[in-house]
């Protein structure tokens, strides 16, 4: 994993958008996926964890029928009739095009971004293409990961929309795939113990939390399965 995530030019991916857009663009994501998609299959289902699909995220089906999606930068809605698409500009523009009420219903939790409706969504499309192919990368490392290490077992990966984490538990240890956060801004993957980090001075174990290595580090999903065995491997020596 030390060749980096590069395109055919040798460019690293990372590079066809600056961390001010990724940041900018995670952000309104992040407030539409919320506040719009888990803010709808919630009051229609009490869940609220999403799922990564071609261009983006996406609502499992609501119970009419329905899923709810981000595509490249658009809300969109799925139905038996076909896609319908238009451009993400507010979250209350969006929860209306998508015939639901904008903000998220929390009770106990509050949402992990703030409600603000009509604030327009800083958002780059090809920022919101890379974050859909890192979910994409994700989605088929965890998949692996959990038929290697739970065969037989159905472990779907979800996103949770509190911290838009992809992710997977097993063995009371967190493996996910993040688009970036306030800590680390570039979009990354992650081994967390719920423990925290283990004792000792392995290297690989760089975060208070555990270990993470970033887009720039994993080309492909089998060198994010490689990352994630590791983490795995090295948890379940003596």
């Amino acid at each position: 994993m030390k060749q980096g995530r590069r395109s055919r030019d040798g460019a690293s991916m990372s590079d066809s958008a600056p961390t001010d857009t990724l940041r900018s663009t995670r952000r309104a994501l992040h407030q539409a996926a919320e506040h719009v998609l888990s803010a709808a299959l919630k009051r229609a289902t009490g869940q609220f964890s999403l799922r990564p699909g071609p261009g983006g995220l996406r609502t499992p089906p609501l119970p009419d029928g329905r899923v709810l999606a981000l595509i490249e930068g658009d809300i969109a809605v799925i139905d038996a009739e076909g896609v319908r698409r238009a451009p993400l500009t507010t979250v209350r523009t969006a929860a209306d095009f998508a015939g639901t009420e904008p903000g998220f219903p929390w009770t106990k939790h509050p949402p992990g971004t703030v409600y603000v409706p009509d604030a327009l969504l800083d958002l780059d499309v090809g920022a919101a293409r890379l974050l859909a192919d890192w979910f994409t990368l994700g989605d088929l490392a965890l998949r692996a990961l959990a038929a290697t290490l739970s065969p037989g077992e159905e472990l779907t990966p979800q996103v949770f929309p509190e911290h838009l984490d992809l992710a997977i538990t097993m063995a009371e240890v967190n493996y996910g795939v993040s688009p970036g956060d306030d800590a680390i801004p570039a979009p990354y993957l992650y081994v967390g113990p719920f423990g925290g980090r283990p004792t000792g001075n392995e290297a690989f174990w760089n975060a208070s939390f555990g270990a993470f290595t970033t887009i720039d580090d994993v080309p492909t999903a089998a060198d994010a399965l490689v990352f994630f065995l590791e983490g795995h491997h090295r948890l379940a020596r003596p």
